[in-house]
This record gives structure tokens, C-alpha cells and sequence, in this order.
């Protein structure tokens, strides 16, 4: 169902297209994830869920994936003006 942004996304990664949020970069630091557990979840996940922000109207979305690990986190992210992903929330399940 959203093949073309999941691709998008991956390409992304794969060029180092992206910046993290504190909070992100706070919850990594609480789950003990490394910033190629967040990699391997968006270049082999899924996105489970899109939302829309109410106040701004960007679409963020939702990809579940699995860590280097194979533990199981979910990536909250989306794709800022400028083009580059925006982390906004990881968290495991």
C-alpha cells in the first residue's frame, strides 16, 4: 500500500538523508538502539500506519521493523520540506 514512500524512505537512508530529533535521539538512548538498529528497521520494515498532523498537516508515518538484534521497534519519522527524514520517535515493542 505504500510501496512508493517506503522506497522513497529507503533511499533516504541508504544516502544518509536524514536527521534525528532529541526526543528520537533520547528514547534510542533509553532503549539502548543504535542508529543502525534504526537503519536495518527502515530498510527492511514496514510501514504500519500513516498519520496526519492536525495542526501543520504533514504526514508522518509509522514503520515497523526489527533491530540488528532482530528485537522488534517501530520508527516514527517523516519527510520535512527540504526532503530529508525526520526521526521524530523510536520505540521497541
Amino acid at each position: 500500500m505504500f510501496e512508493r514512500i517506503l522506497e522513497e524512505i529507503r533511499e533516504k537512508v541508504r544516502l544518509r538523508q536524514y536527521v534525528m530529533t532529541l526526543h528520537a535521539e533520547e528514547e534510542m538512548s533509553d532503549d539502548e538502539l543504535t542508529i543502525f538498529d534504526i537503519e536495518r528497521c527502515l530498510l527492511t520494515g514496514e510501514i504500519v500506519e500513516r498519520q496526519k498532523d492536525s495542526n501543520t498537516g504533514e504526514w508522518k508515518h509509522l514503520v515497523k521493523g526489527q533491530t540488528v538484534a532482530d528485537d522488534k521497534i517501530i520508527v516514527v519519522l517523516k519527510i520535512s520540506p527540504t526532503g530529508k527524514l525526520v526521526f521524530i520517535t523510536v520505540y521497541r515493542l
